[in-house]
């Protein structure tokens, strides 16, 4: 079986390298670099936008930081403070 696949492979080799020196695979080949290079733009506004909204969300992790230190720290001084004094003991 290995044996086949490796003729088979042999085969397409030239085959493959025929048609990409073809004029069609010079037109596919074309294309693909202009799709690229149109992309490039895409990518470096997609890339802004990400930056954008990473820095959009590290902004609210840090207020969410903040509230809830605020609301452990409110929260500890309510507890103390509602806490009863030590009572005396029965006996």
């Amino acid at each position: 079986m290995s044996w086949t696949v490796l003729v088979i492979i042999l085969v397409l080799i030239p085959l493959v390298a025929a048609v990409l020196d073809s004029p069609l695979g010079r037109a596919l080949a074309a294309r693909v670099e202009r799709s690229g290079a149109r992309d490039g733009e895409g990518l470096g506004r997609r890339v802004a936008a990400l930056e954008a909204e990473t820095e959009r969300l590290a902004d609210e992790v840090r207020q969410l930081r903040e509230e809830s230190e605020f609301l452990r720290r409110l929260l500890e001084g309510r507890s103390s403070a509602n806490a009863l004094p030590p009572g005396e003991q029965r006996g």
